[in-house]
């Protein structure tokens, strides 16, 4: 008995797949070539920034001035002025890119949109270890204060995470950001309760608190300049693990990636980087929520690219707004901290108010 193929007429009907083509070879270089030029973009910003900060303060500069002051003379009060803003404006690059990478990196790690160093308490948290630390065991090296706050960031980090990760979900952008934003205003108040009995310190902590690179020195920049070269280091060749993770955990696993060690070193140079640009500048806070998001607009979502343009970004961000301080306020000045909060919390709440705000 022999059997038939069945009919065309009696098959299911199915509807015809047509394969995703992928991006052509044109693409892919127009692709290249326009985050190269977003590239260029951001460099020559963070140059004119740089430019600006040791031009424009309380005391305007001539280009001549700049010119002399840069090269070291220091014969008039302009010169002088531009001698001491140099510190200034290298350390606010220095904090900045650091806010932005860490924020980048903030967000890889928990594929979260709301990820900020500053809303997920980290910088509070290396705040109160610093304060507690000085306030009641005597720390006075600034070394000593990268280390204290590390550890702050760290237990603060980590503390937010579990407590967001209770209950039904898991741990969801909503709910780590509302875990971040209580435990900011709680670490905020003990500060402000260790400081208040001690006026010997609270003077030369109340600056500090809101956040600012005044009174930077190229002594300050070099003890804490190794820790930031160590956080960039570590975050910036976790770029190829926080682009598998962004797959989700299962297929980054079984792309090969150890996925909780891919994710405990990109937060372990998150951490270093928040810690050591605390214990210098103070809690900062939105730069690393506001940069990474603008950077995606620019170069995508990968994290390769991702995240040296969030470092450029970063600094170029902090920098204006310090040049922003300083120029609305005349004679006096704004600190970053401030002008920060005023940029970045209208941003928050666009980005609260959006719908499906789940994850990357």
């Amino acid at each position: 008995m022999t059997t038939r193929a069945p009919s065309a007429a009696f098959e299911p009907h199915r509807a015809p797949v047509e394969p995703v083509p992928a991006p052509s070879a044109p693409a892919r270089a127009r692709s290249a070539r326009a985050r190269l030029l977003w590239l260029l973009v951001v460099v020559l910003a963070l140059a004119a920034t740089m430019l600006a900060s040791v031009a424009f303060g309380s005391r305007t500069v001539g280009w001549s001035d700049v010119v002399a002051g840069l090269g070291g003379a220091e014969d008039t009060l302009e010169q002088a002025a531009v001698a001491k803003r140099v510190p200034r404006t290298v350390l606010a690059v220095l904090v900045g890119a650091a806010l932005g990478l860490a924020g980048g990196v903030m967000q890889g790690v928990t594929r979260n949109p709301l990820a900020d160093p500053g809303i997920l308490g980290v910088n509070m948290g290396a705040s109160l270890a610093v304060v507690t630390a000085v306030a009641y065991f005597g720390l006075a090296s600034p070394v000593g204060y990268v280390w204290v706050a590390m550890a702050g960031a760290a237990v603060s980090a980590g503390f937010v995470y579990v407590v967001g990760s209770l209950g039904r979900g898991g741990a969801t952008p909503l709910k780590l950001a509302l875990a971040g934003a209580a435990t900011s205003a709680a670490f905020a108040s003990l500060v402000s309760a260790v400081l208040l009995p001690r006026n010997d310190i609270a003077g030369g902590f109340r600056l500090w608190q809101i956040g600012g690179v005044g009174g930077a020195s190229f002594e300050r920049i070099g003890q804490v300049w190794p820790f930031l070269a160590v956080g960039f280091a570590i975050c910036l060749l976790s770029a190829r693990a926080l682009n598998s993770l962004a797959l989700g955990d299962e297929l980054a696993a079984g792309l090969g990636e150890h996925v909780v060690r891919a994710r405990a070193t990109a937060a372990l140079g998150a951490v270093v980087l928040c810690g050591a640009a605390t214990a210098v500048a103070g809690p900062i806070g939105f730069v690393g929520l506001v940069v990474p998001h603008a950077c995606r607009l620019l170069v995508g979502v990968d994290h390769r690219w991702l995240l040296p343009f969030a470092t450029l970004t970063g600094a170029v961000l902090l920098t204006a707004a310090d040049v922003v301080g300083r120029v609305v306020a005349r004679p006096s000045e704004v600190e970053v901290g401030i002008v920060t909060a005023l940029l970045g919390a209208p941003f928050f709440i666009h980005i609260v108010r959006r719908q499906k705000v789940r994850a990357l």
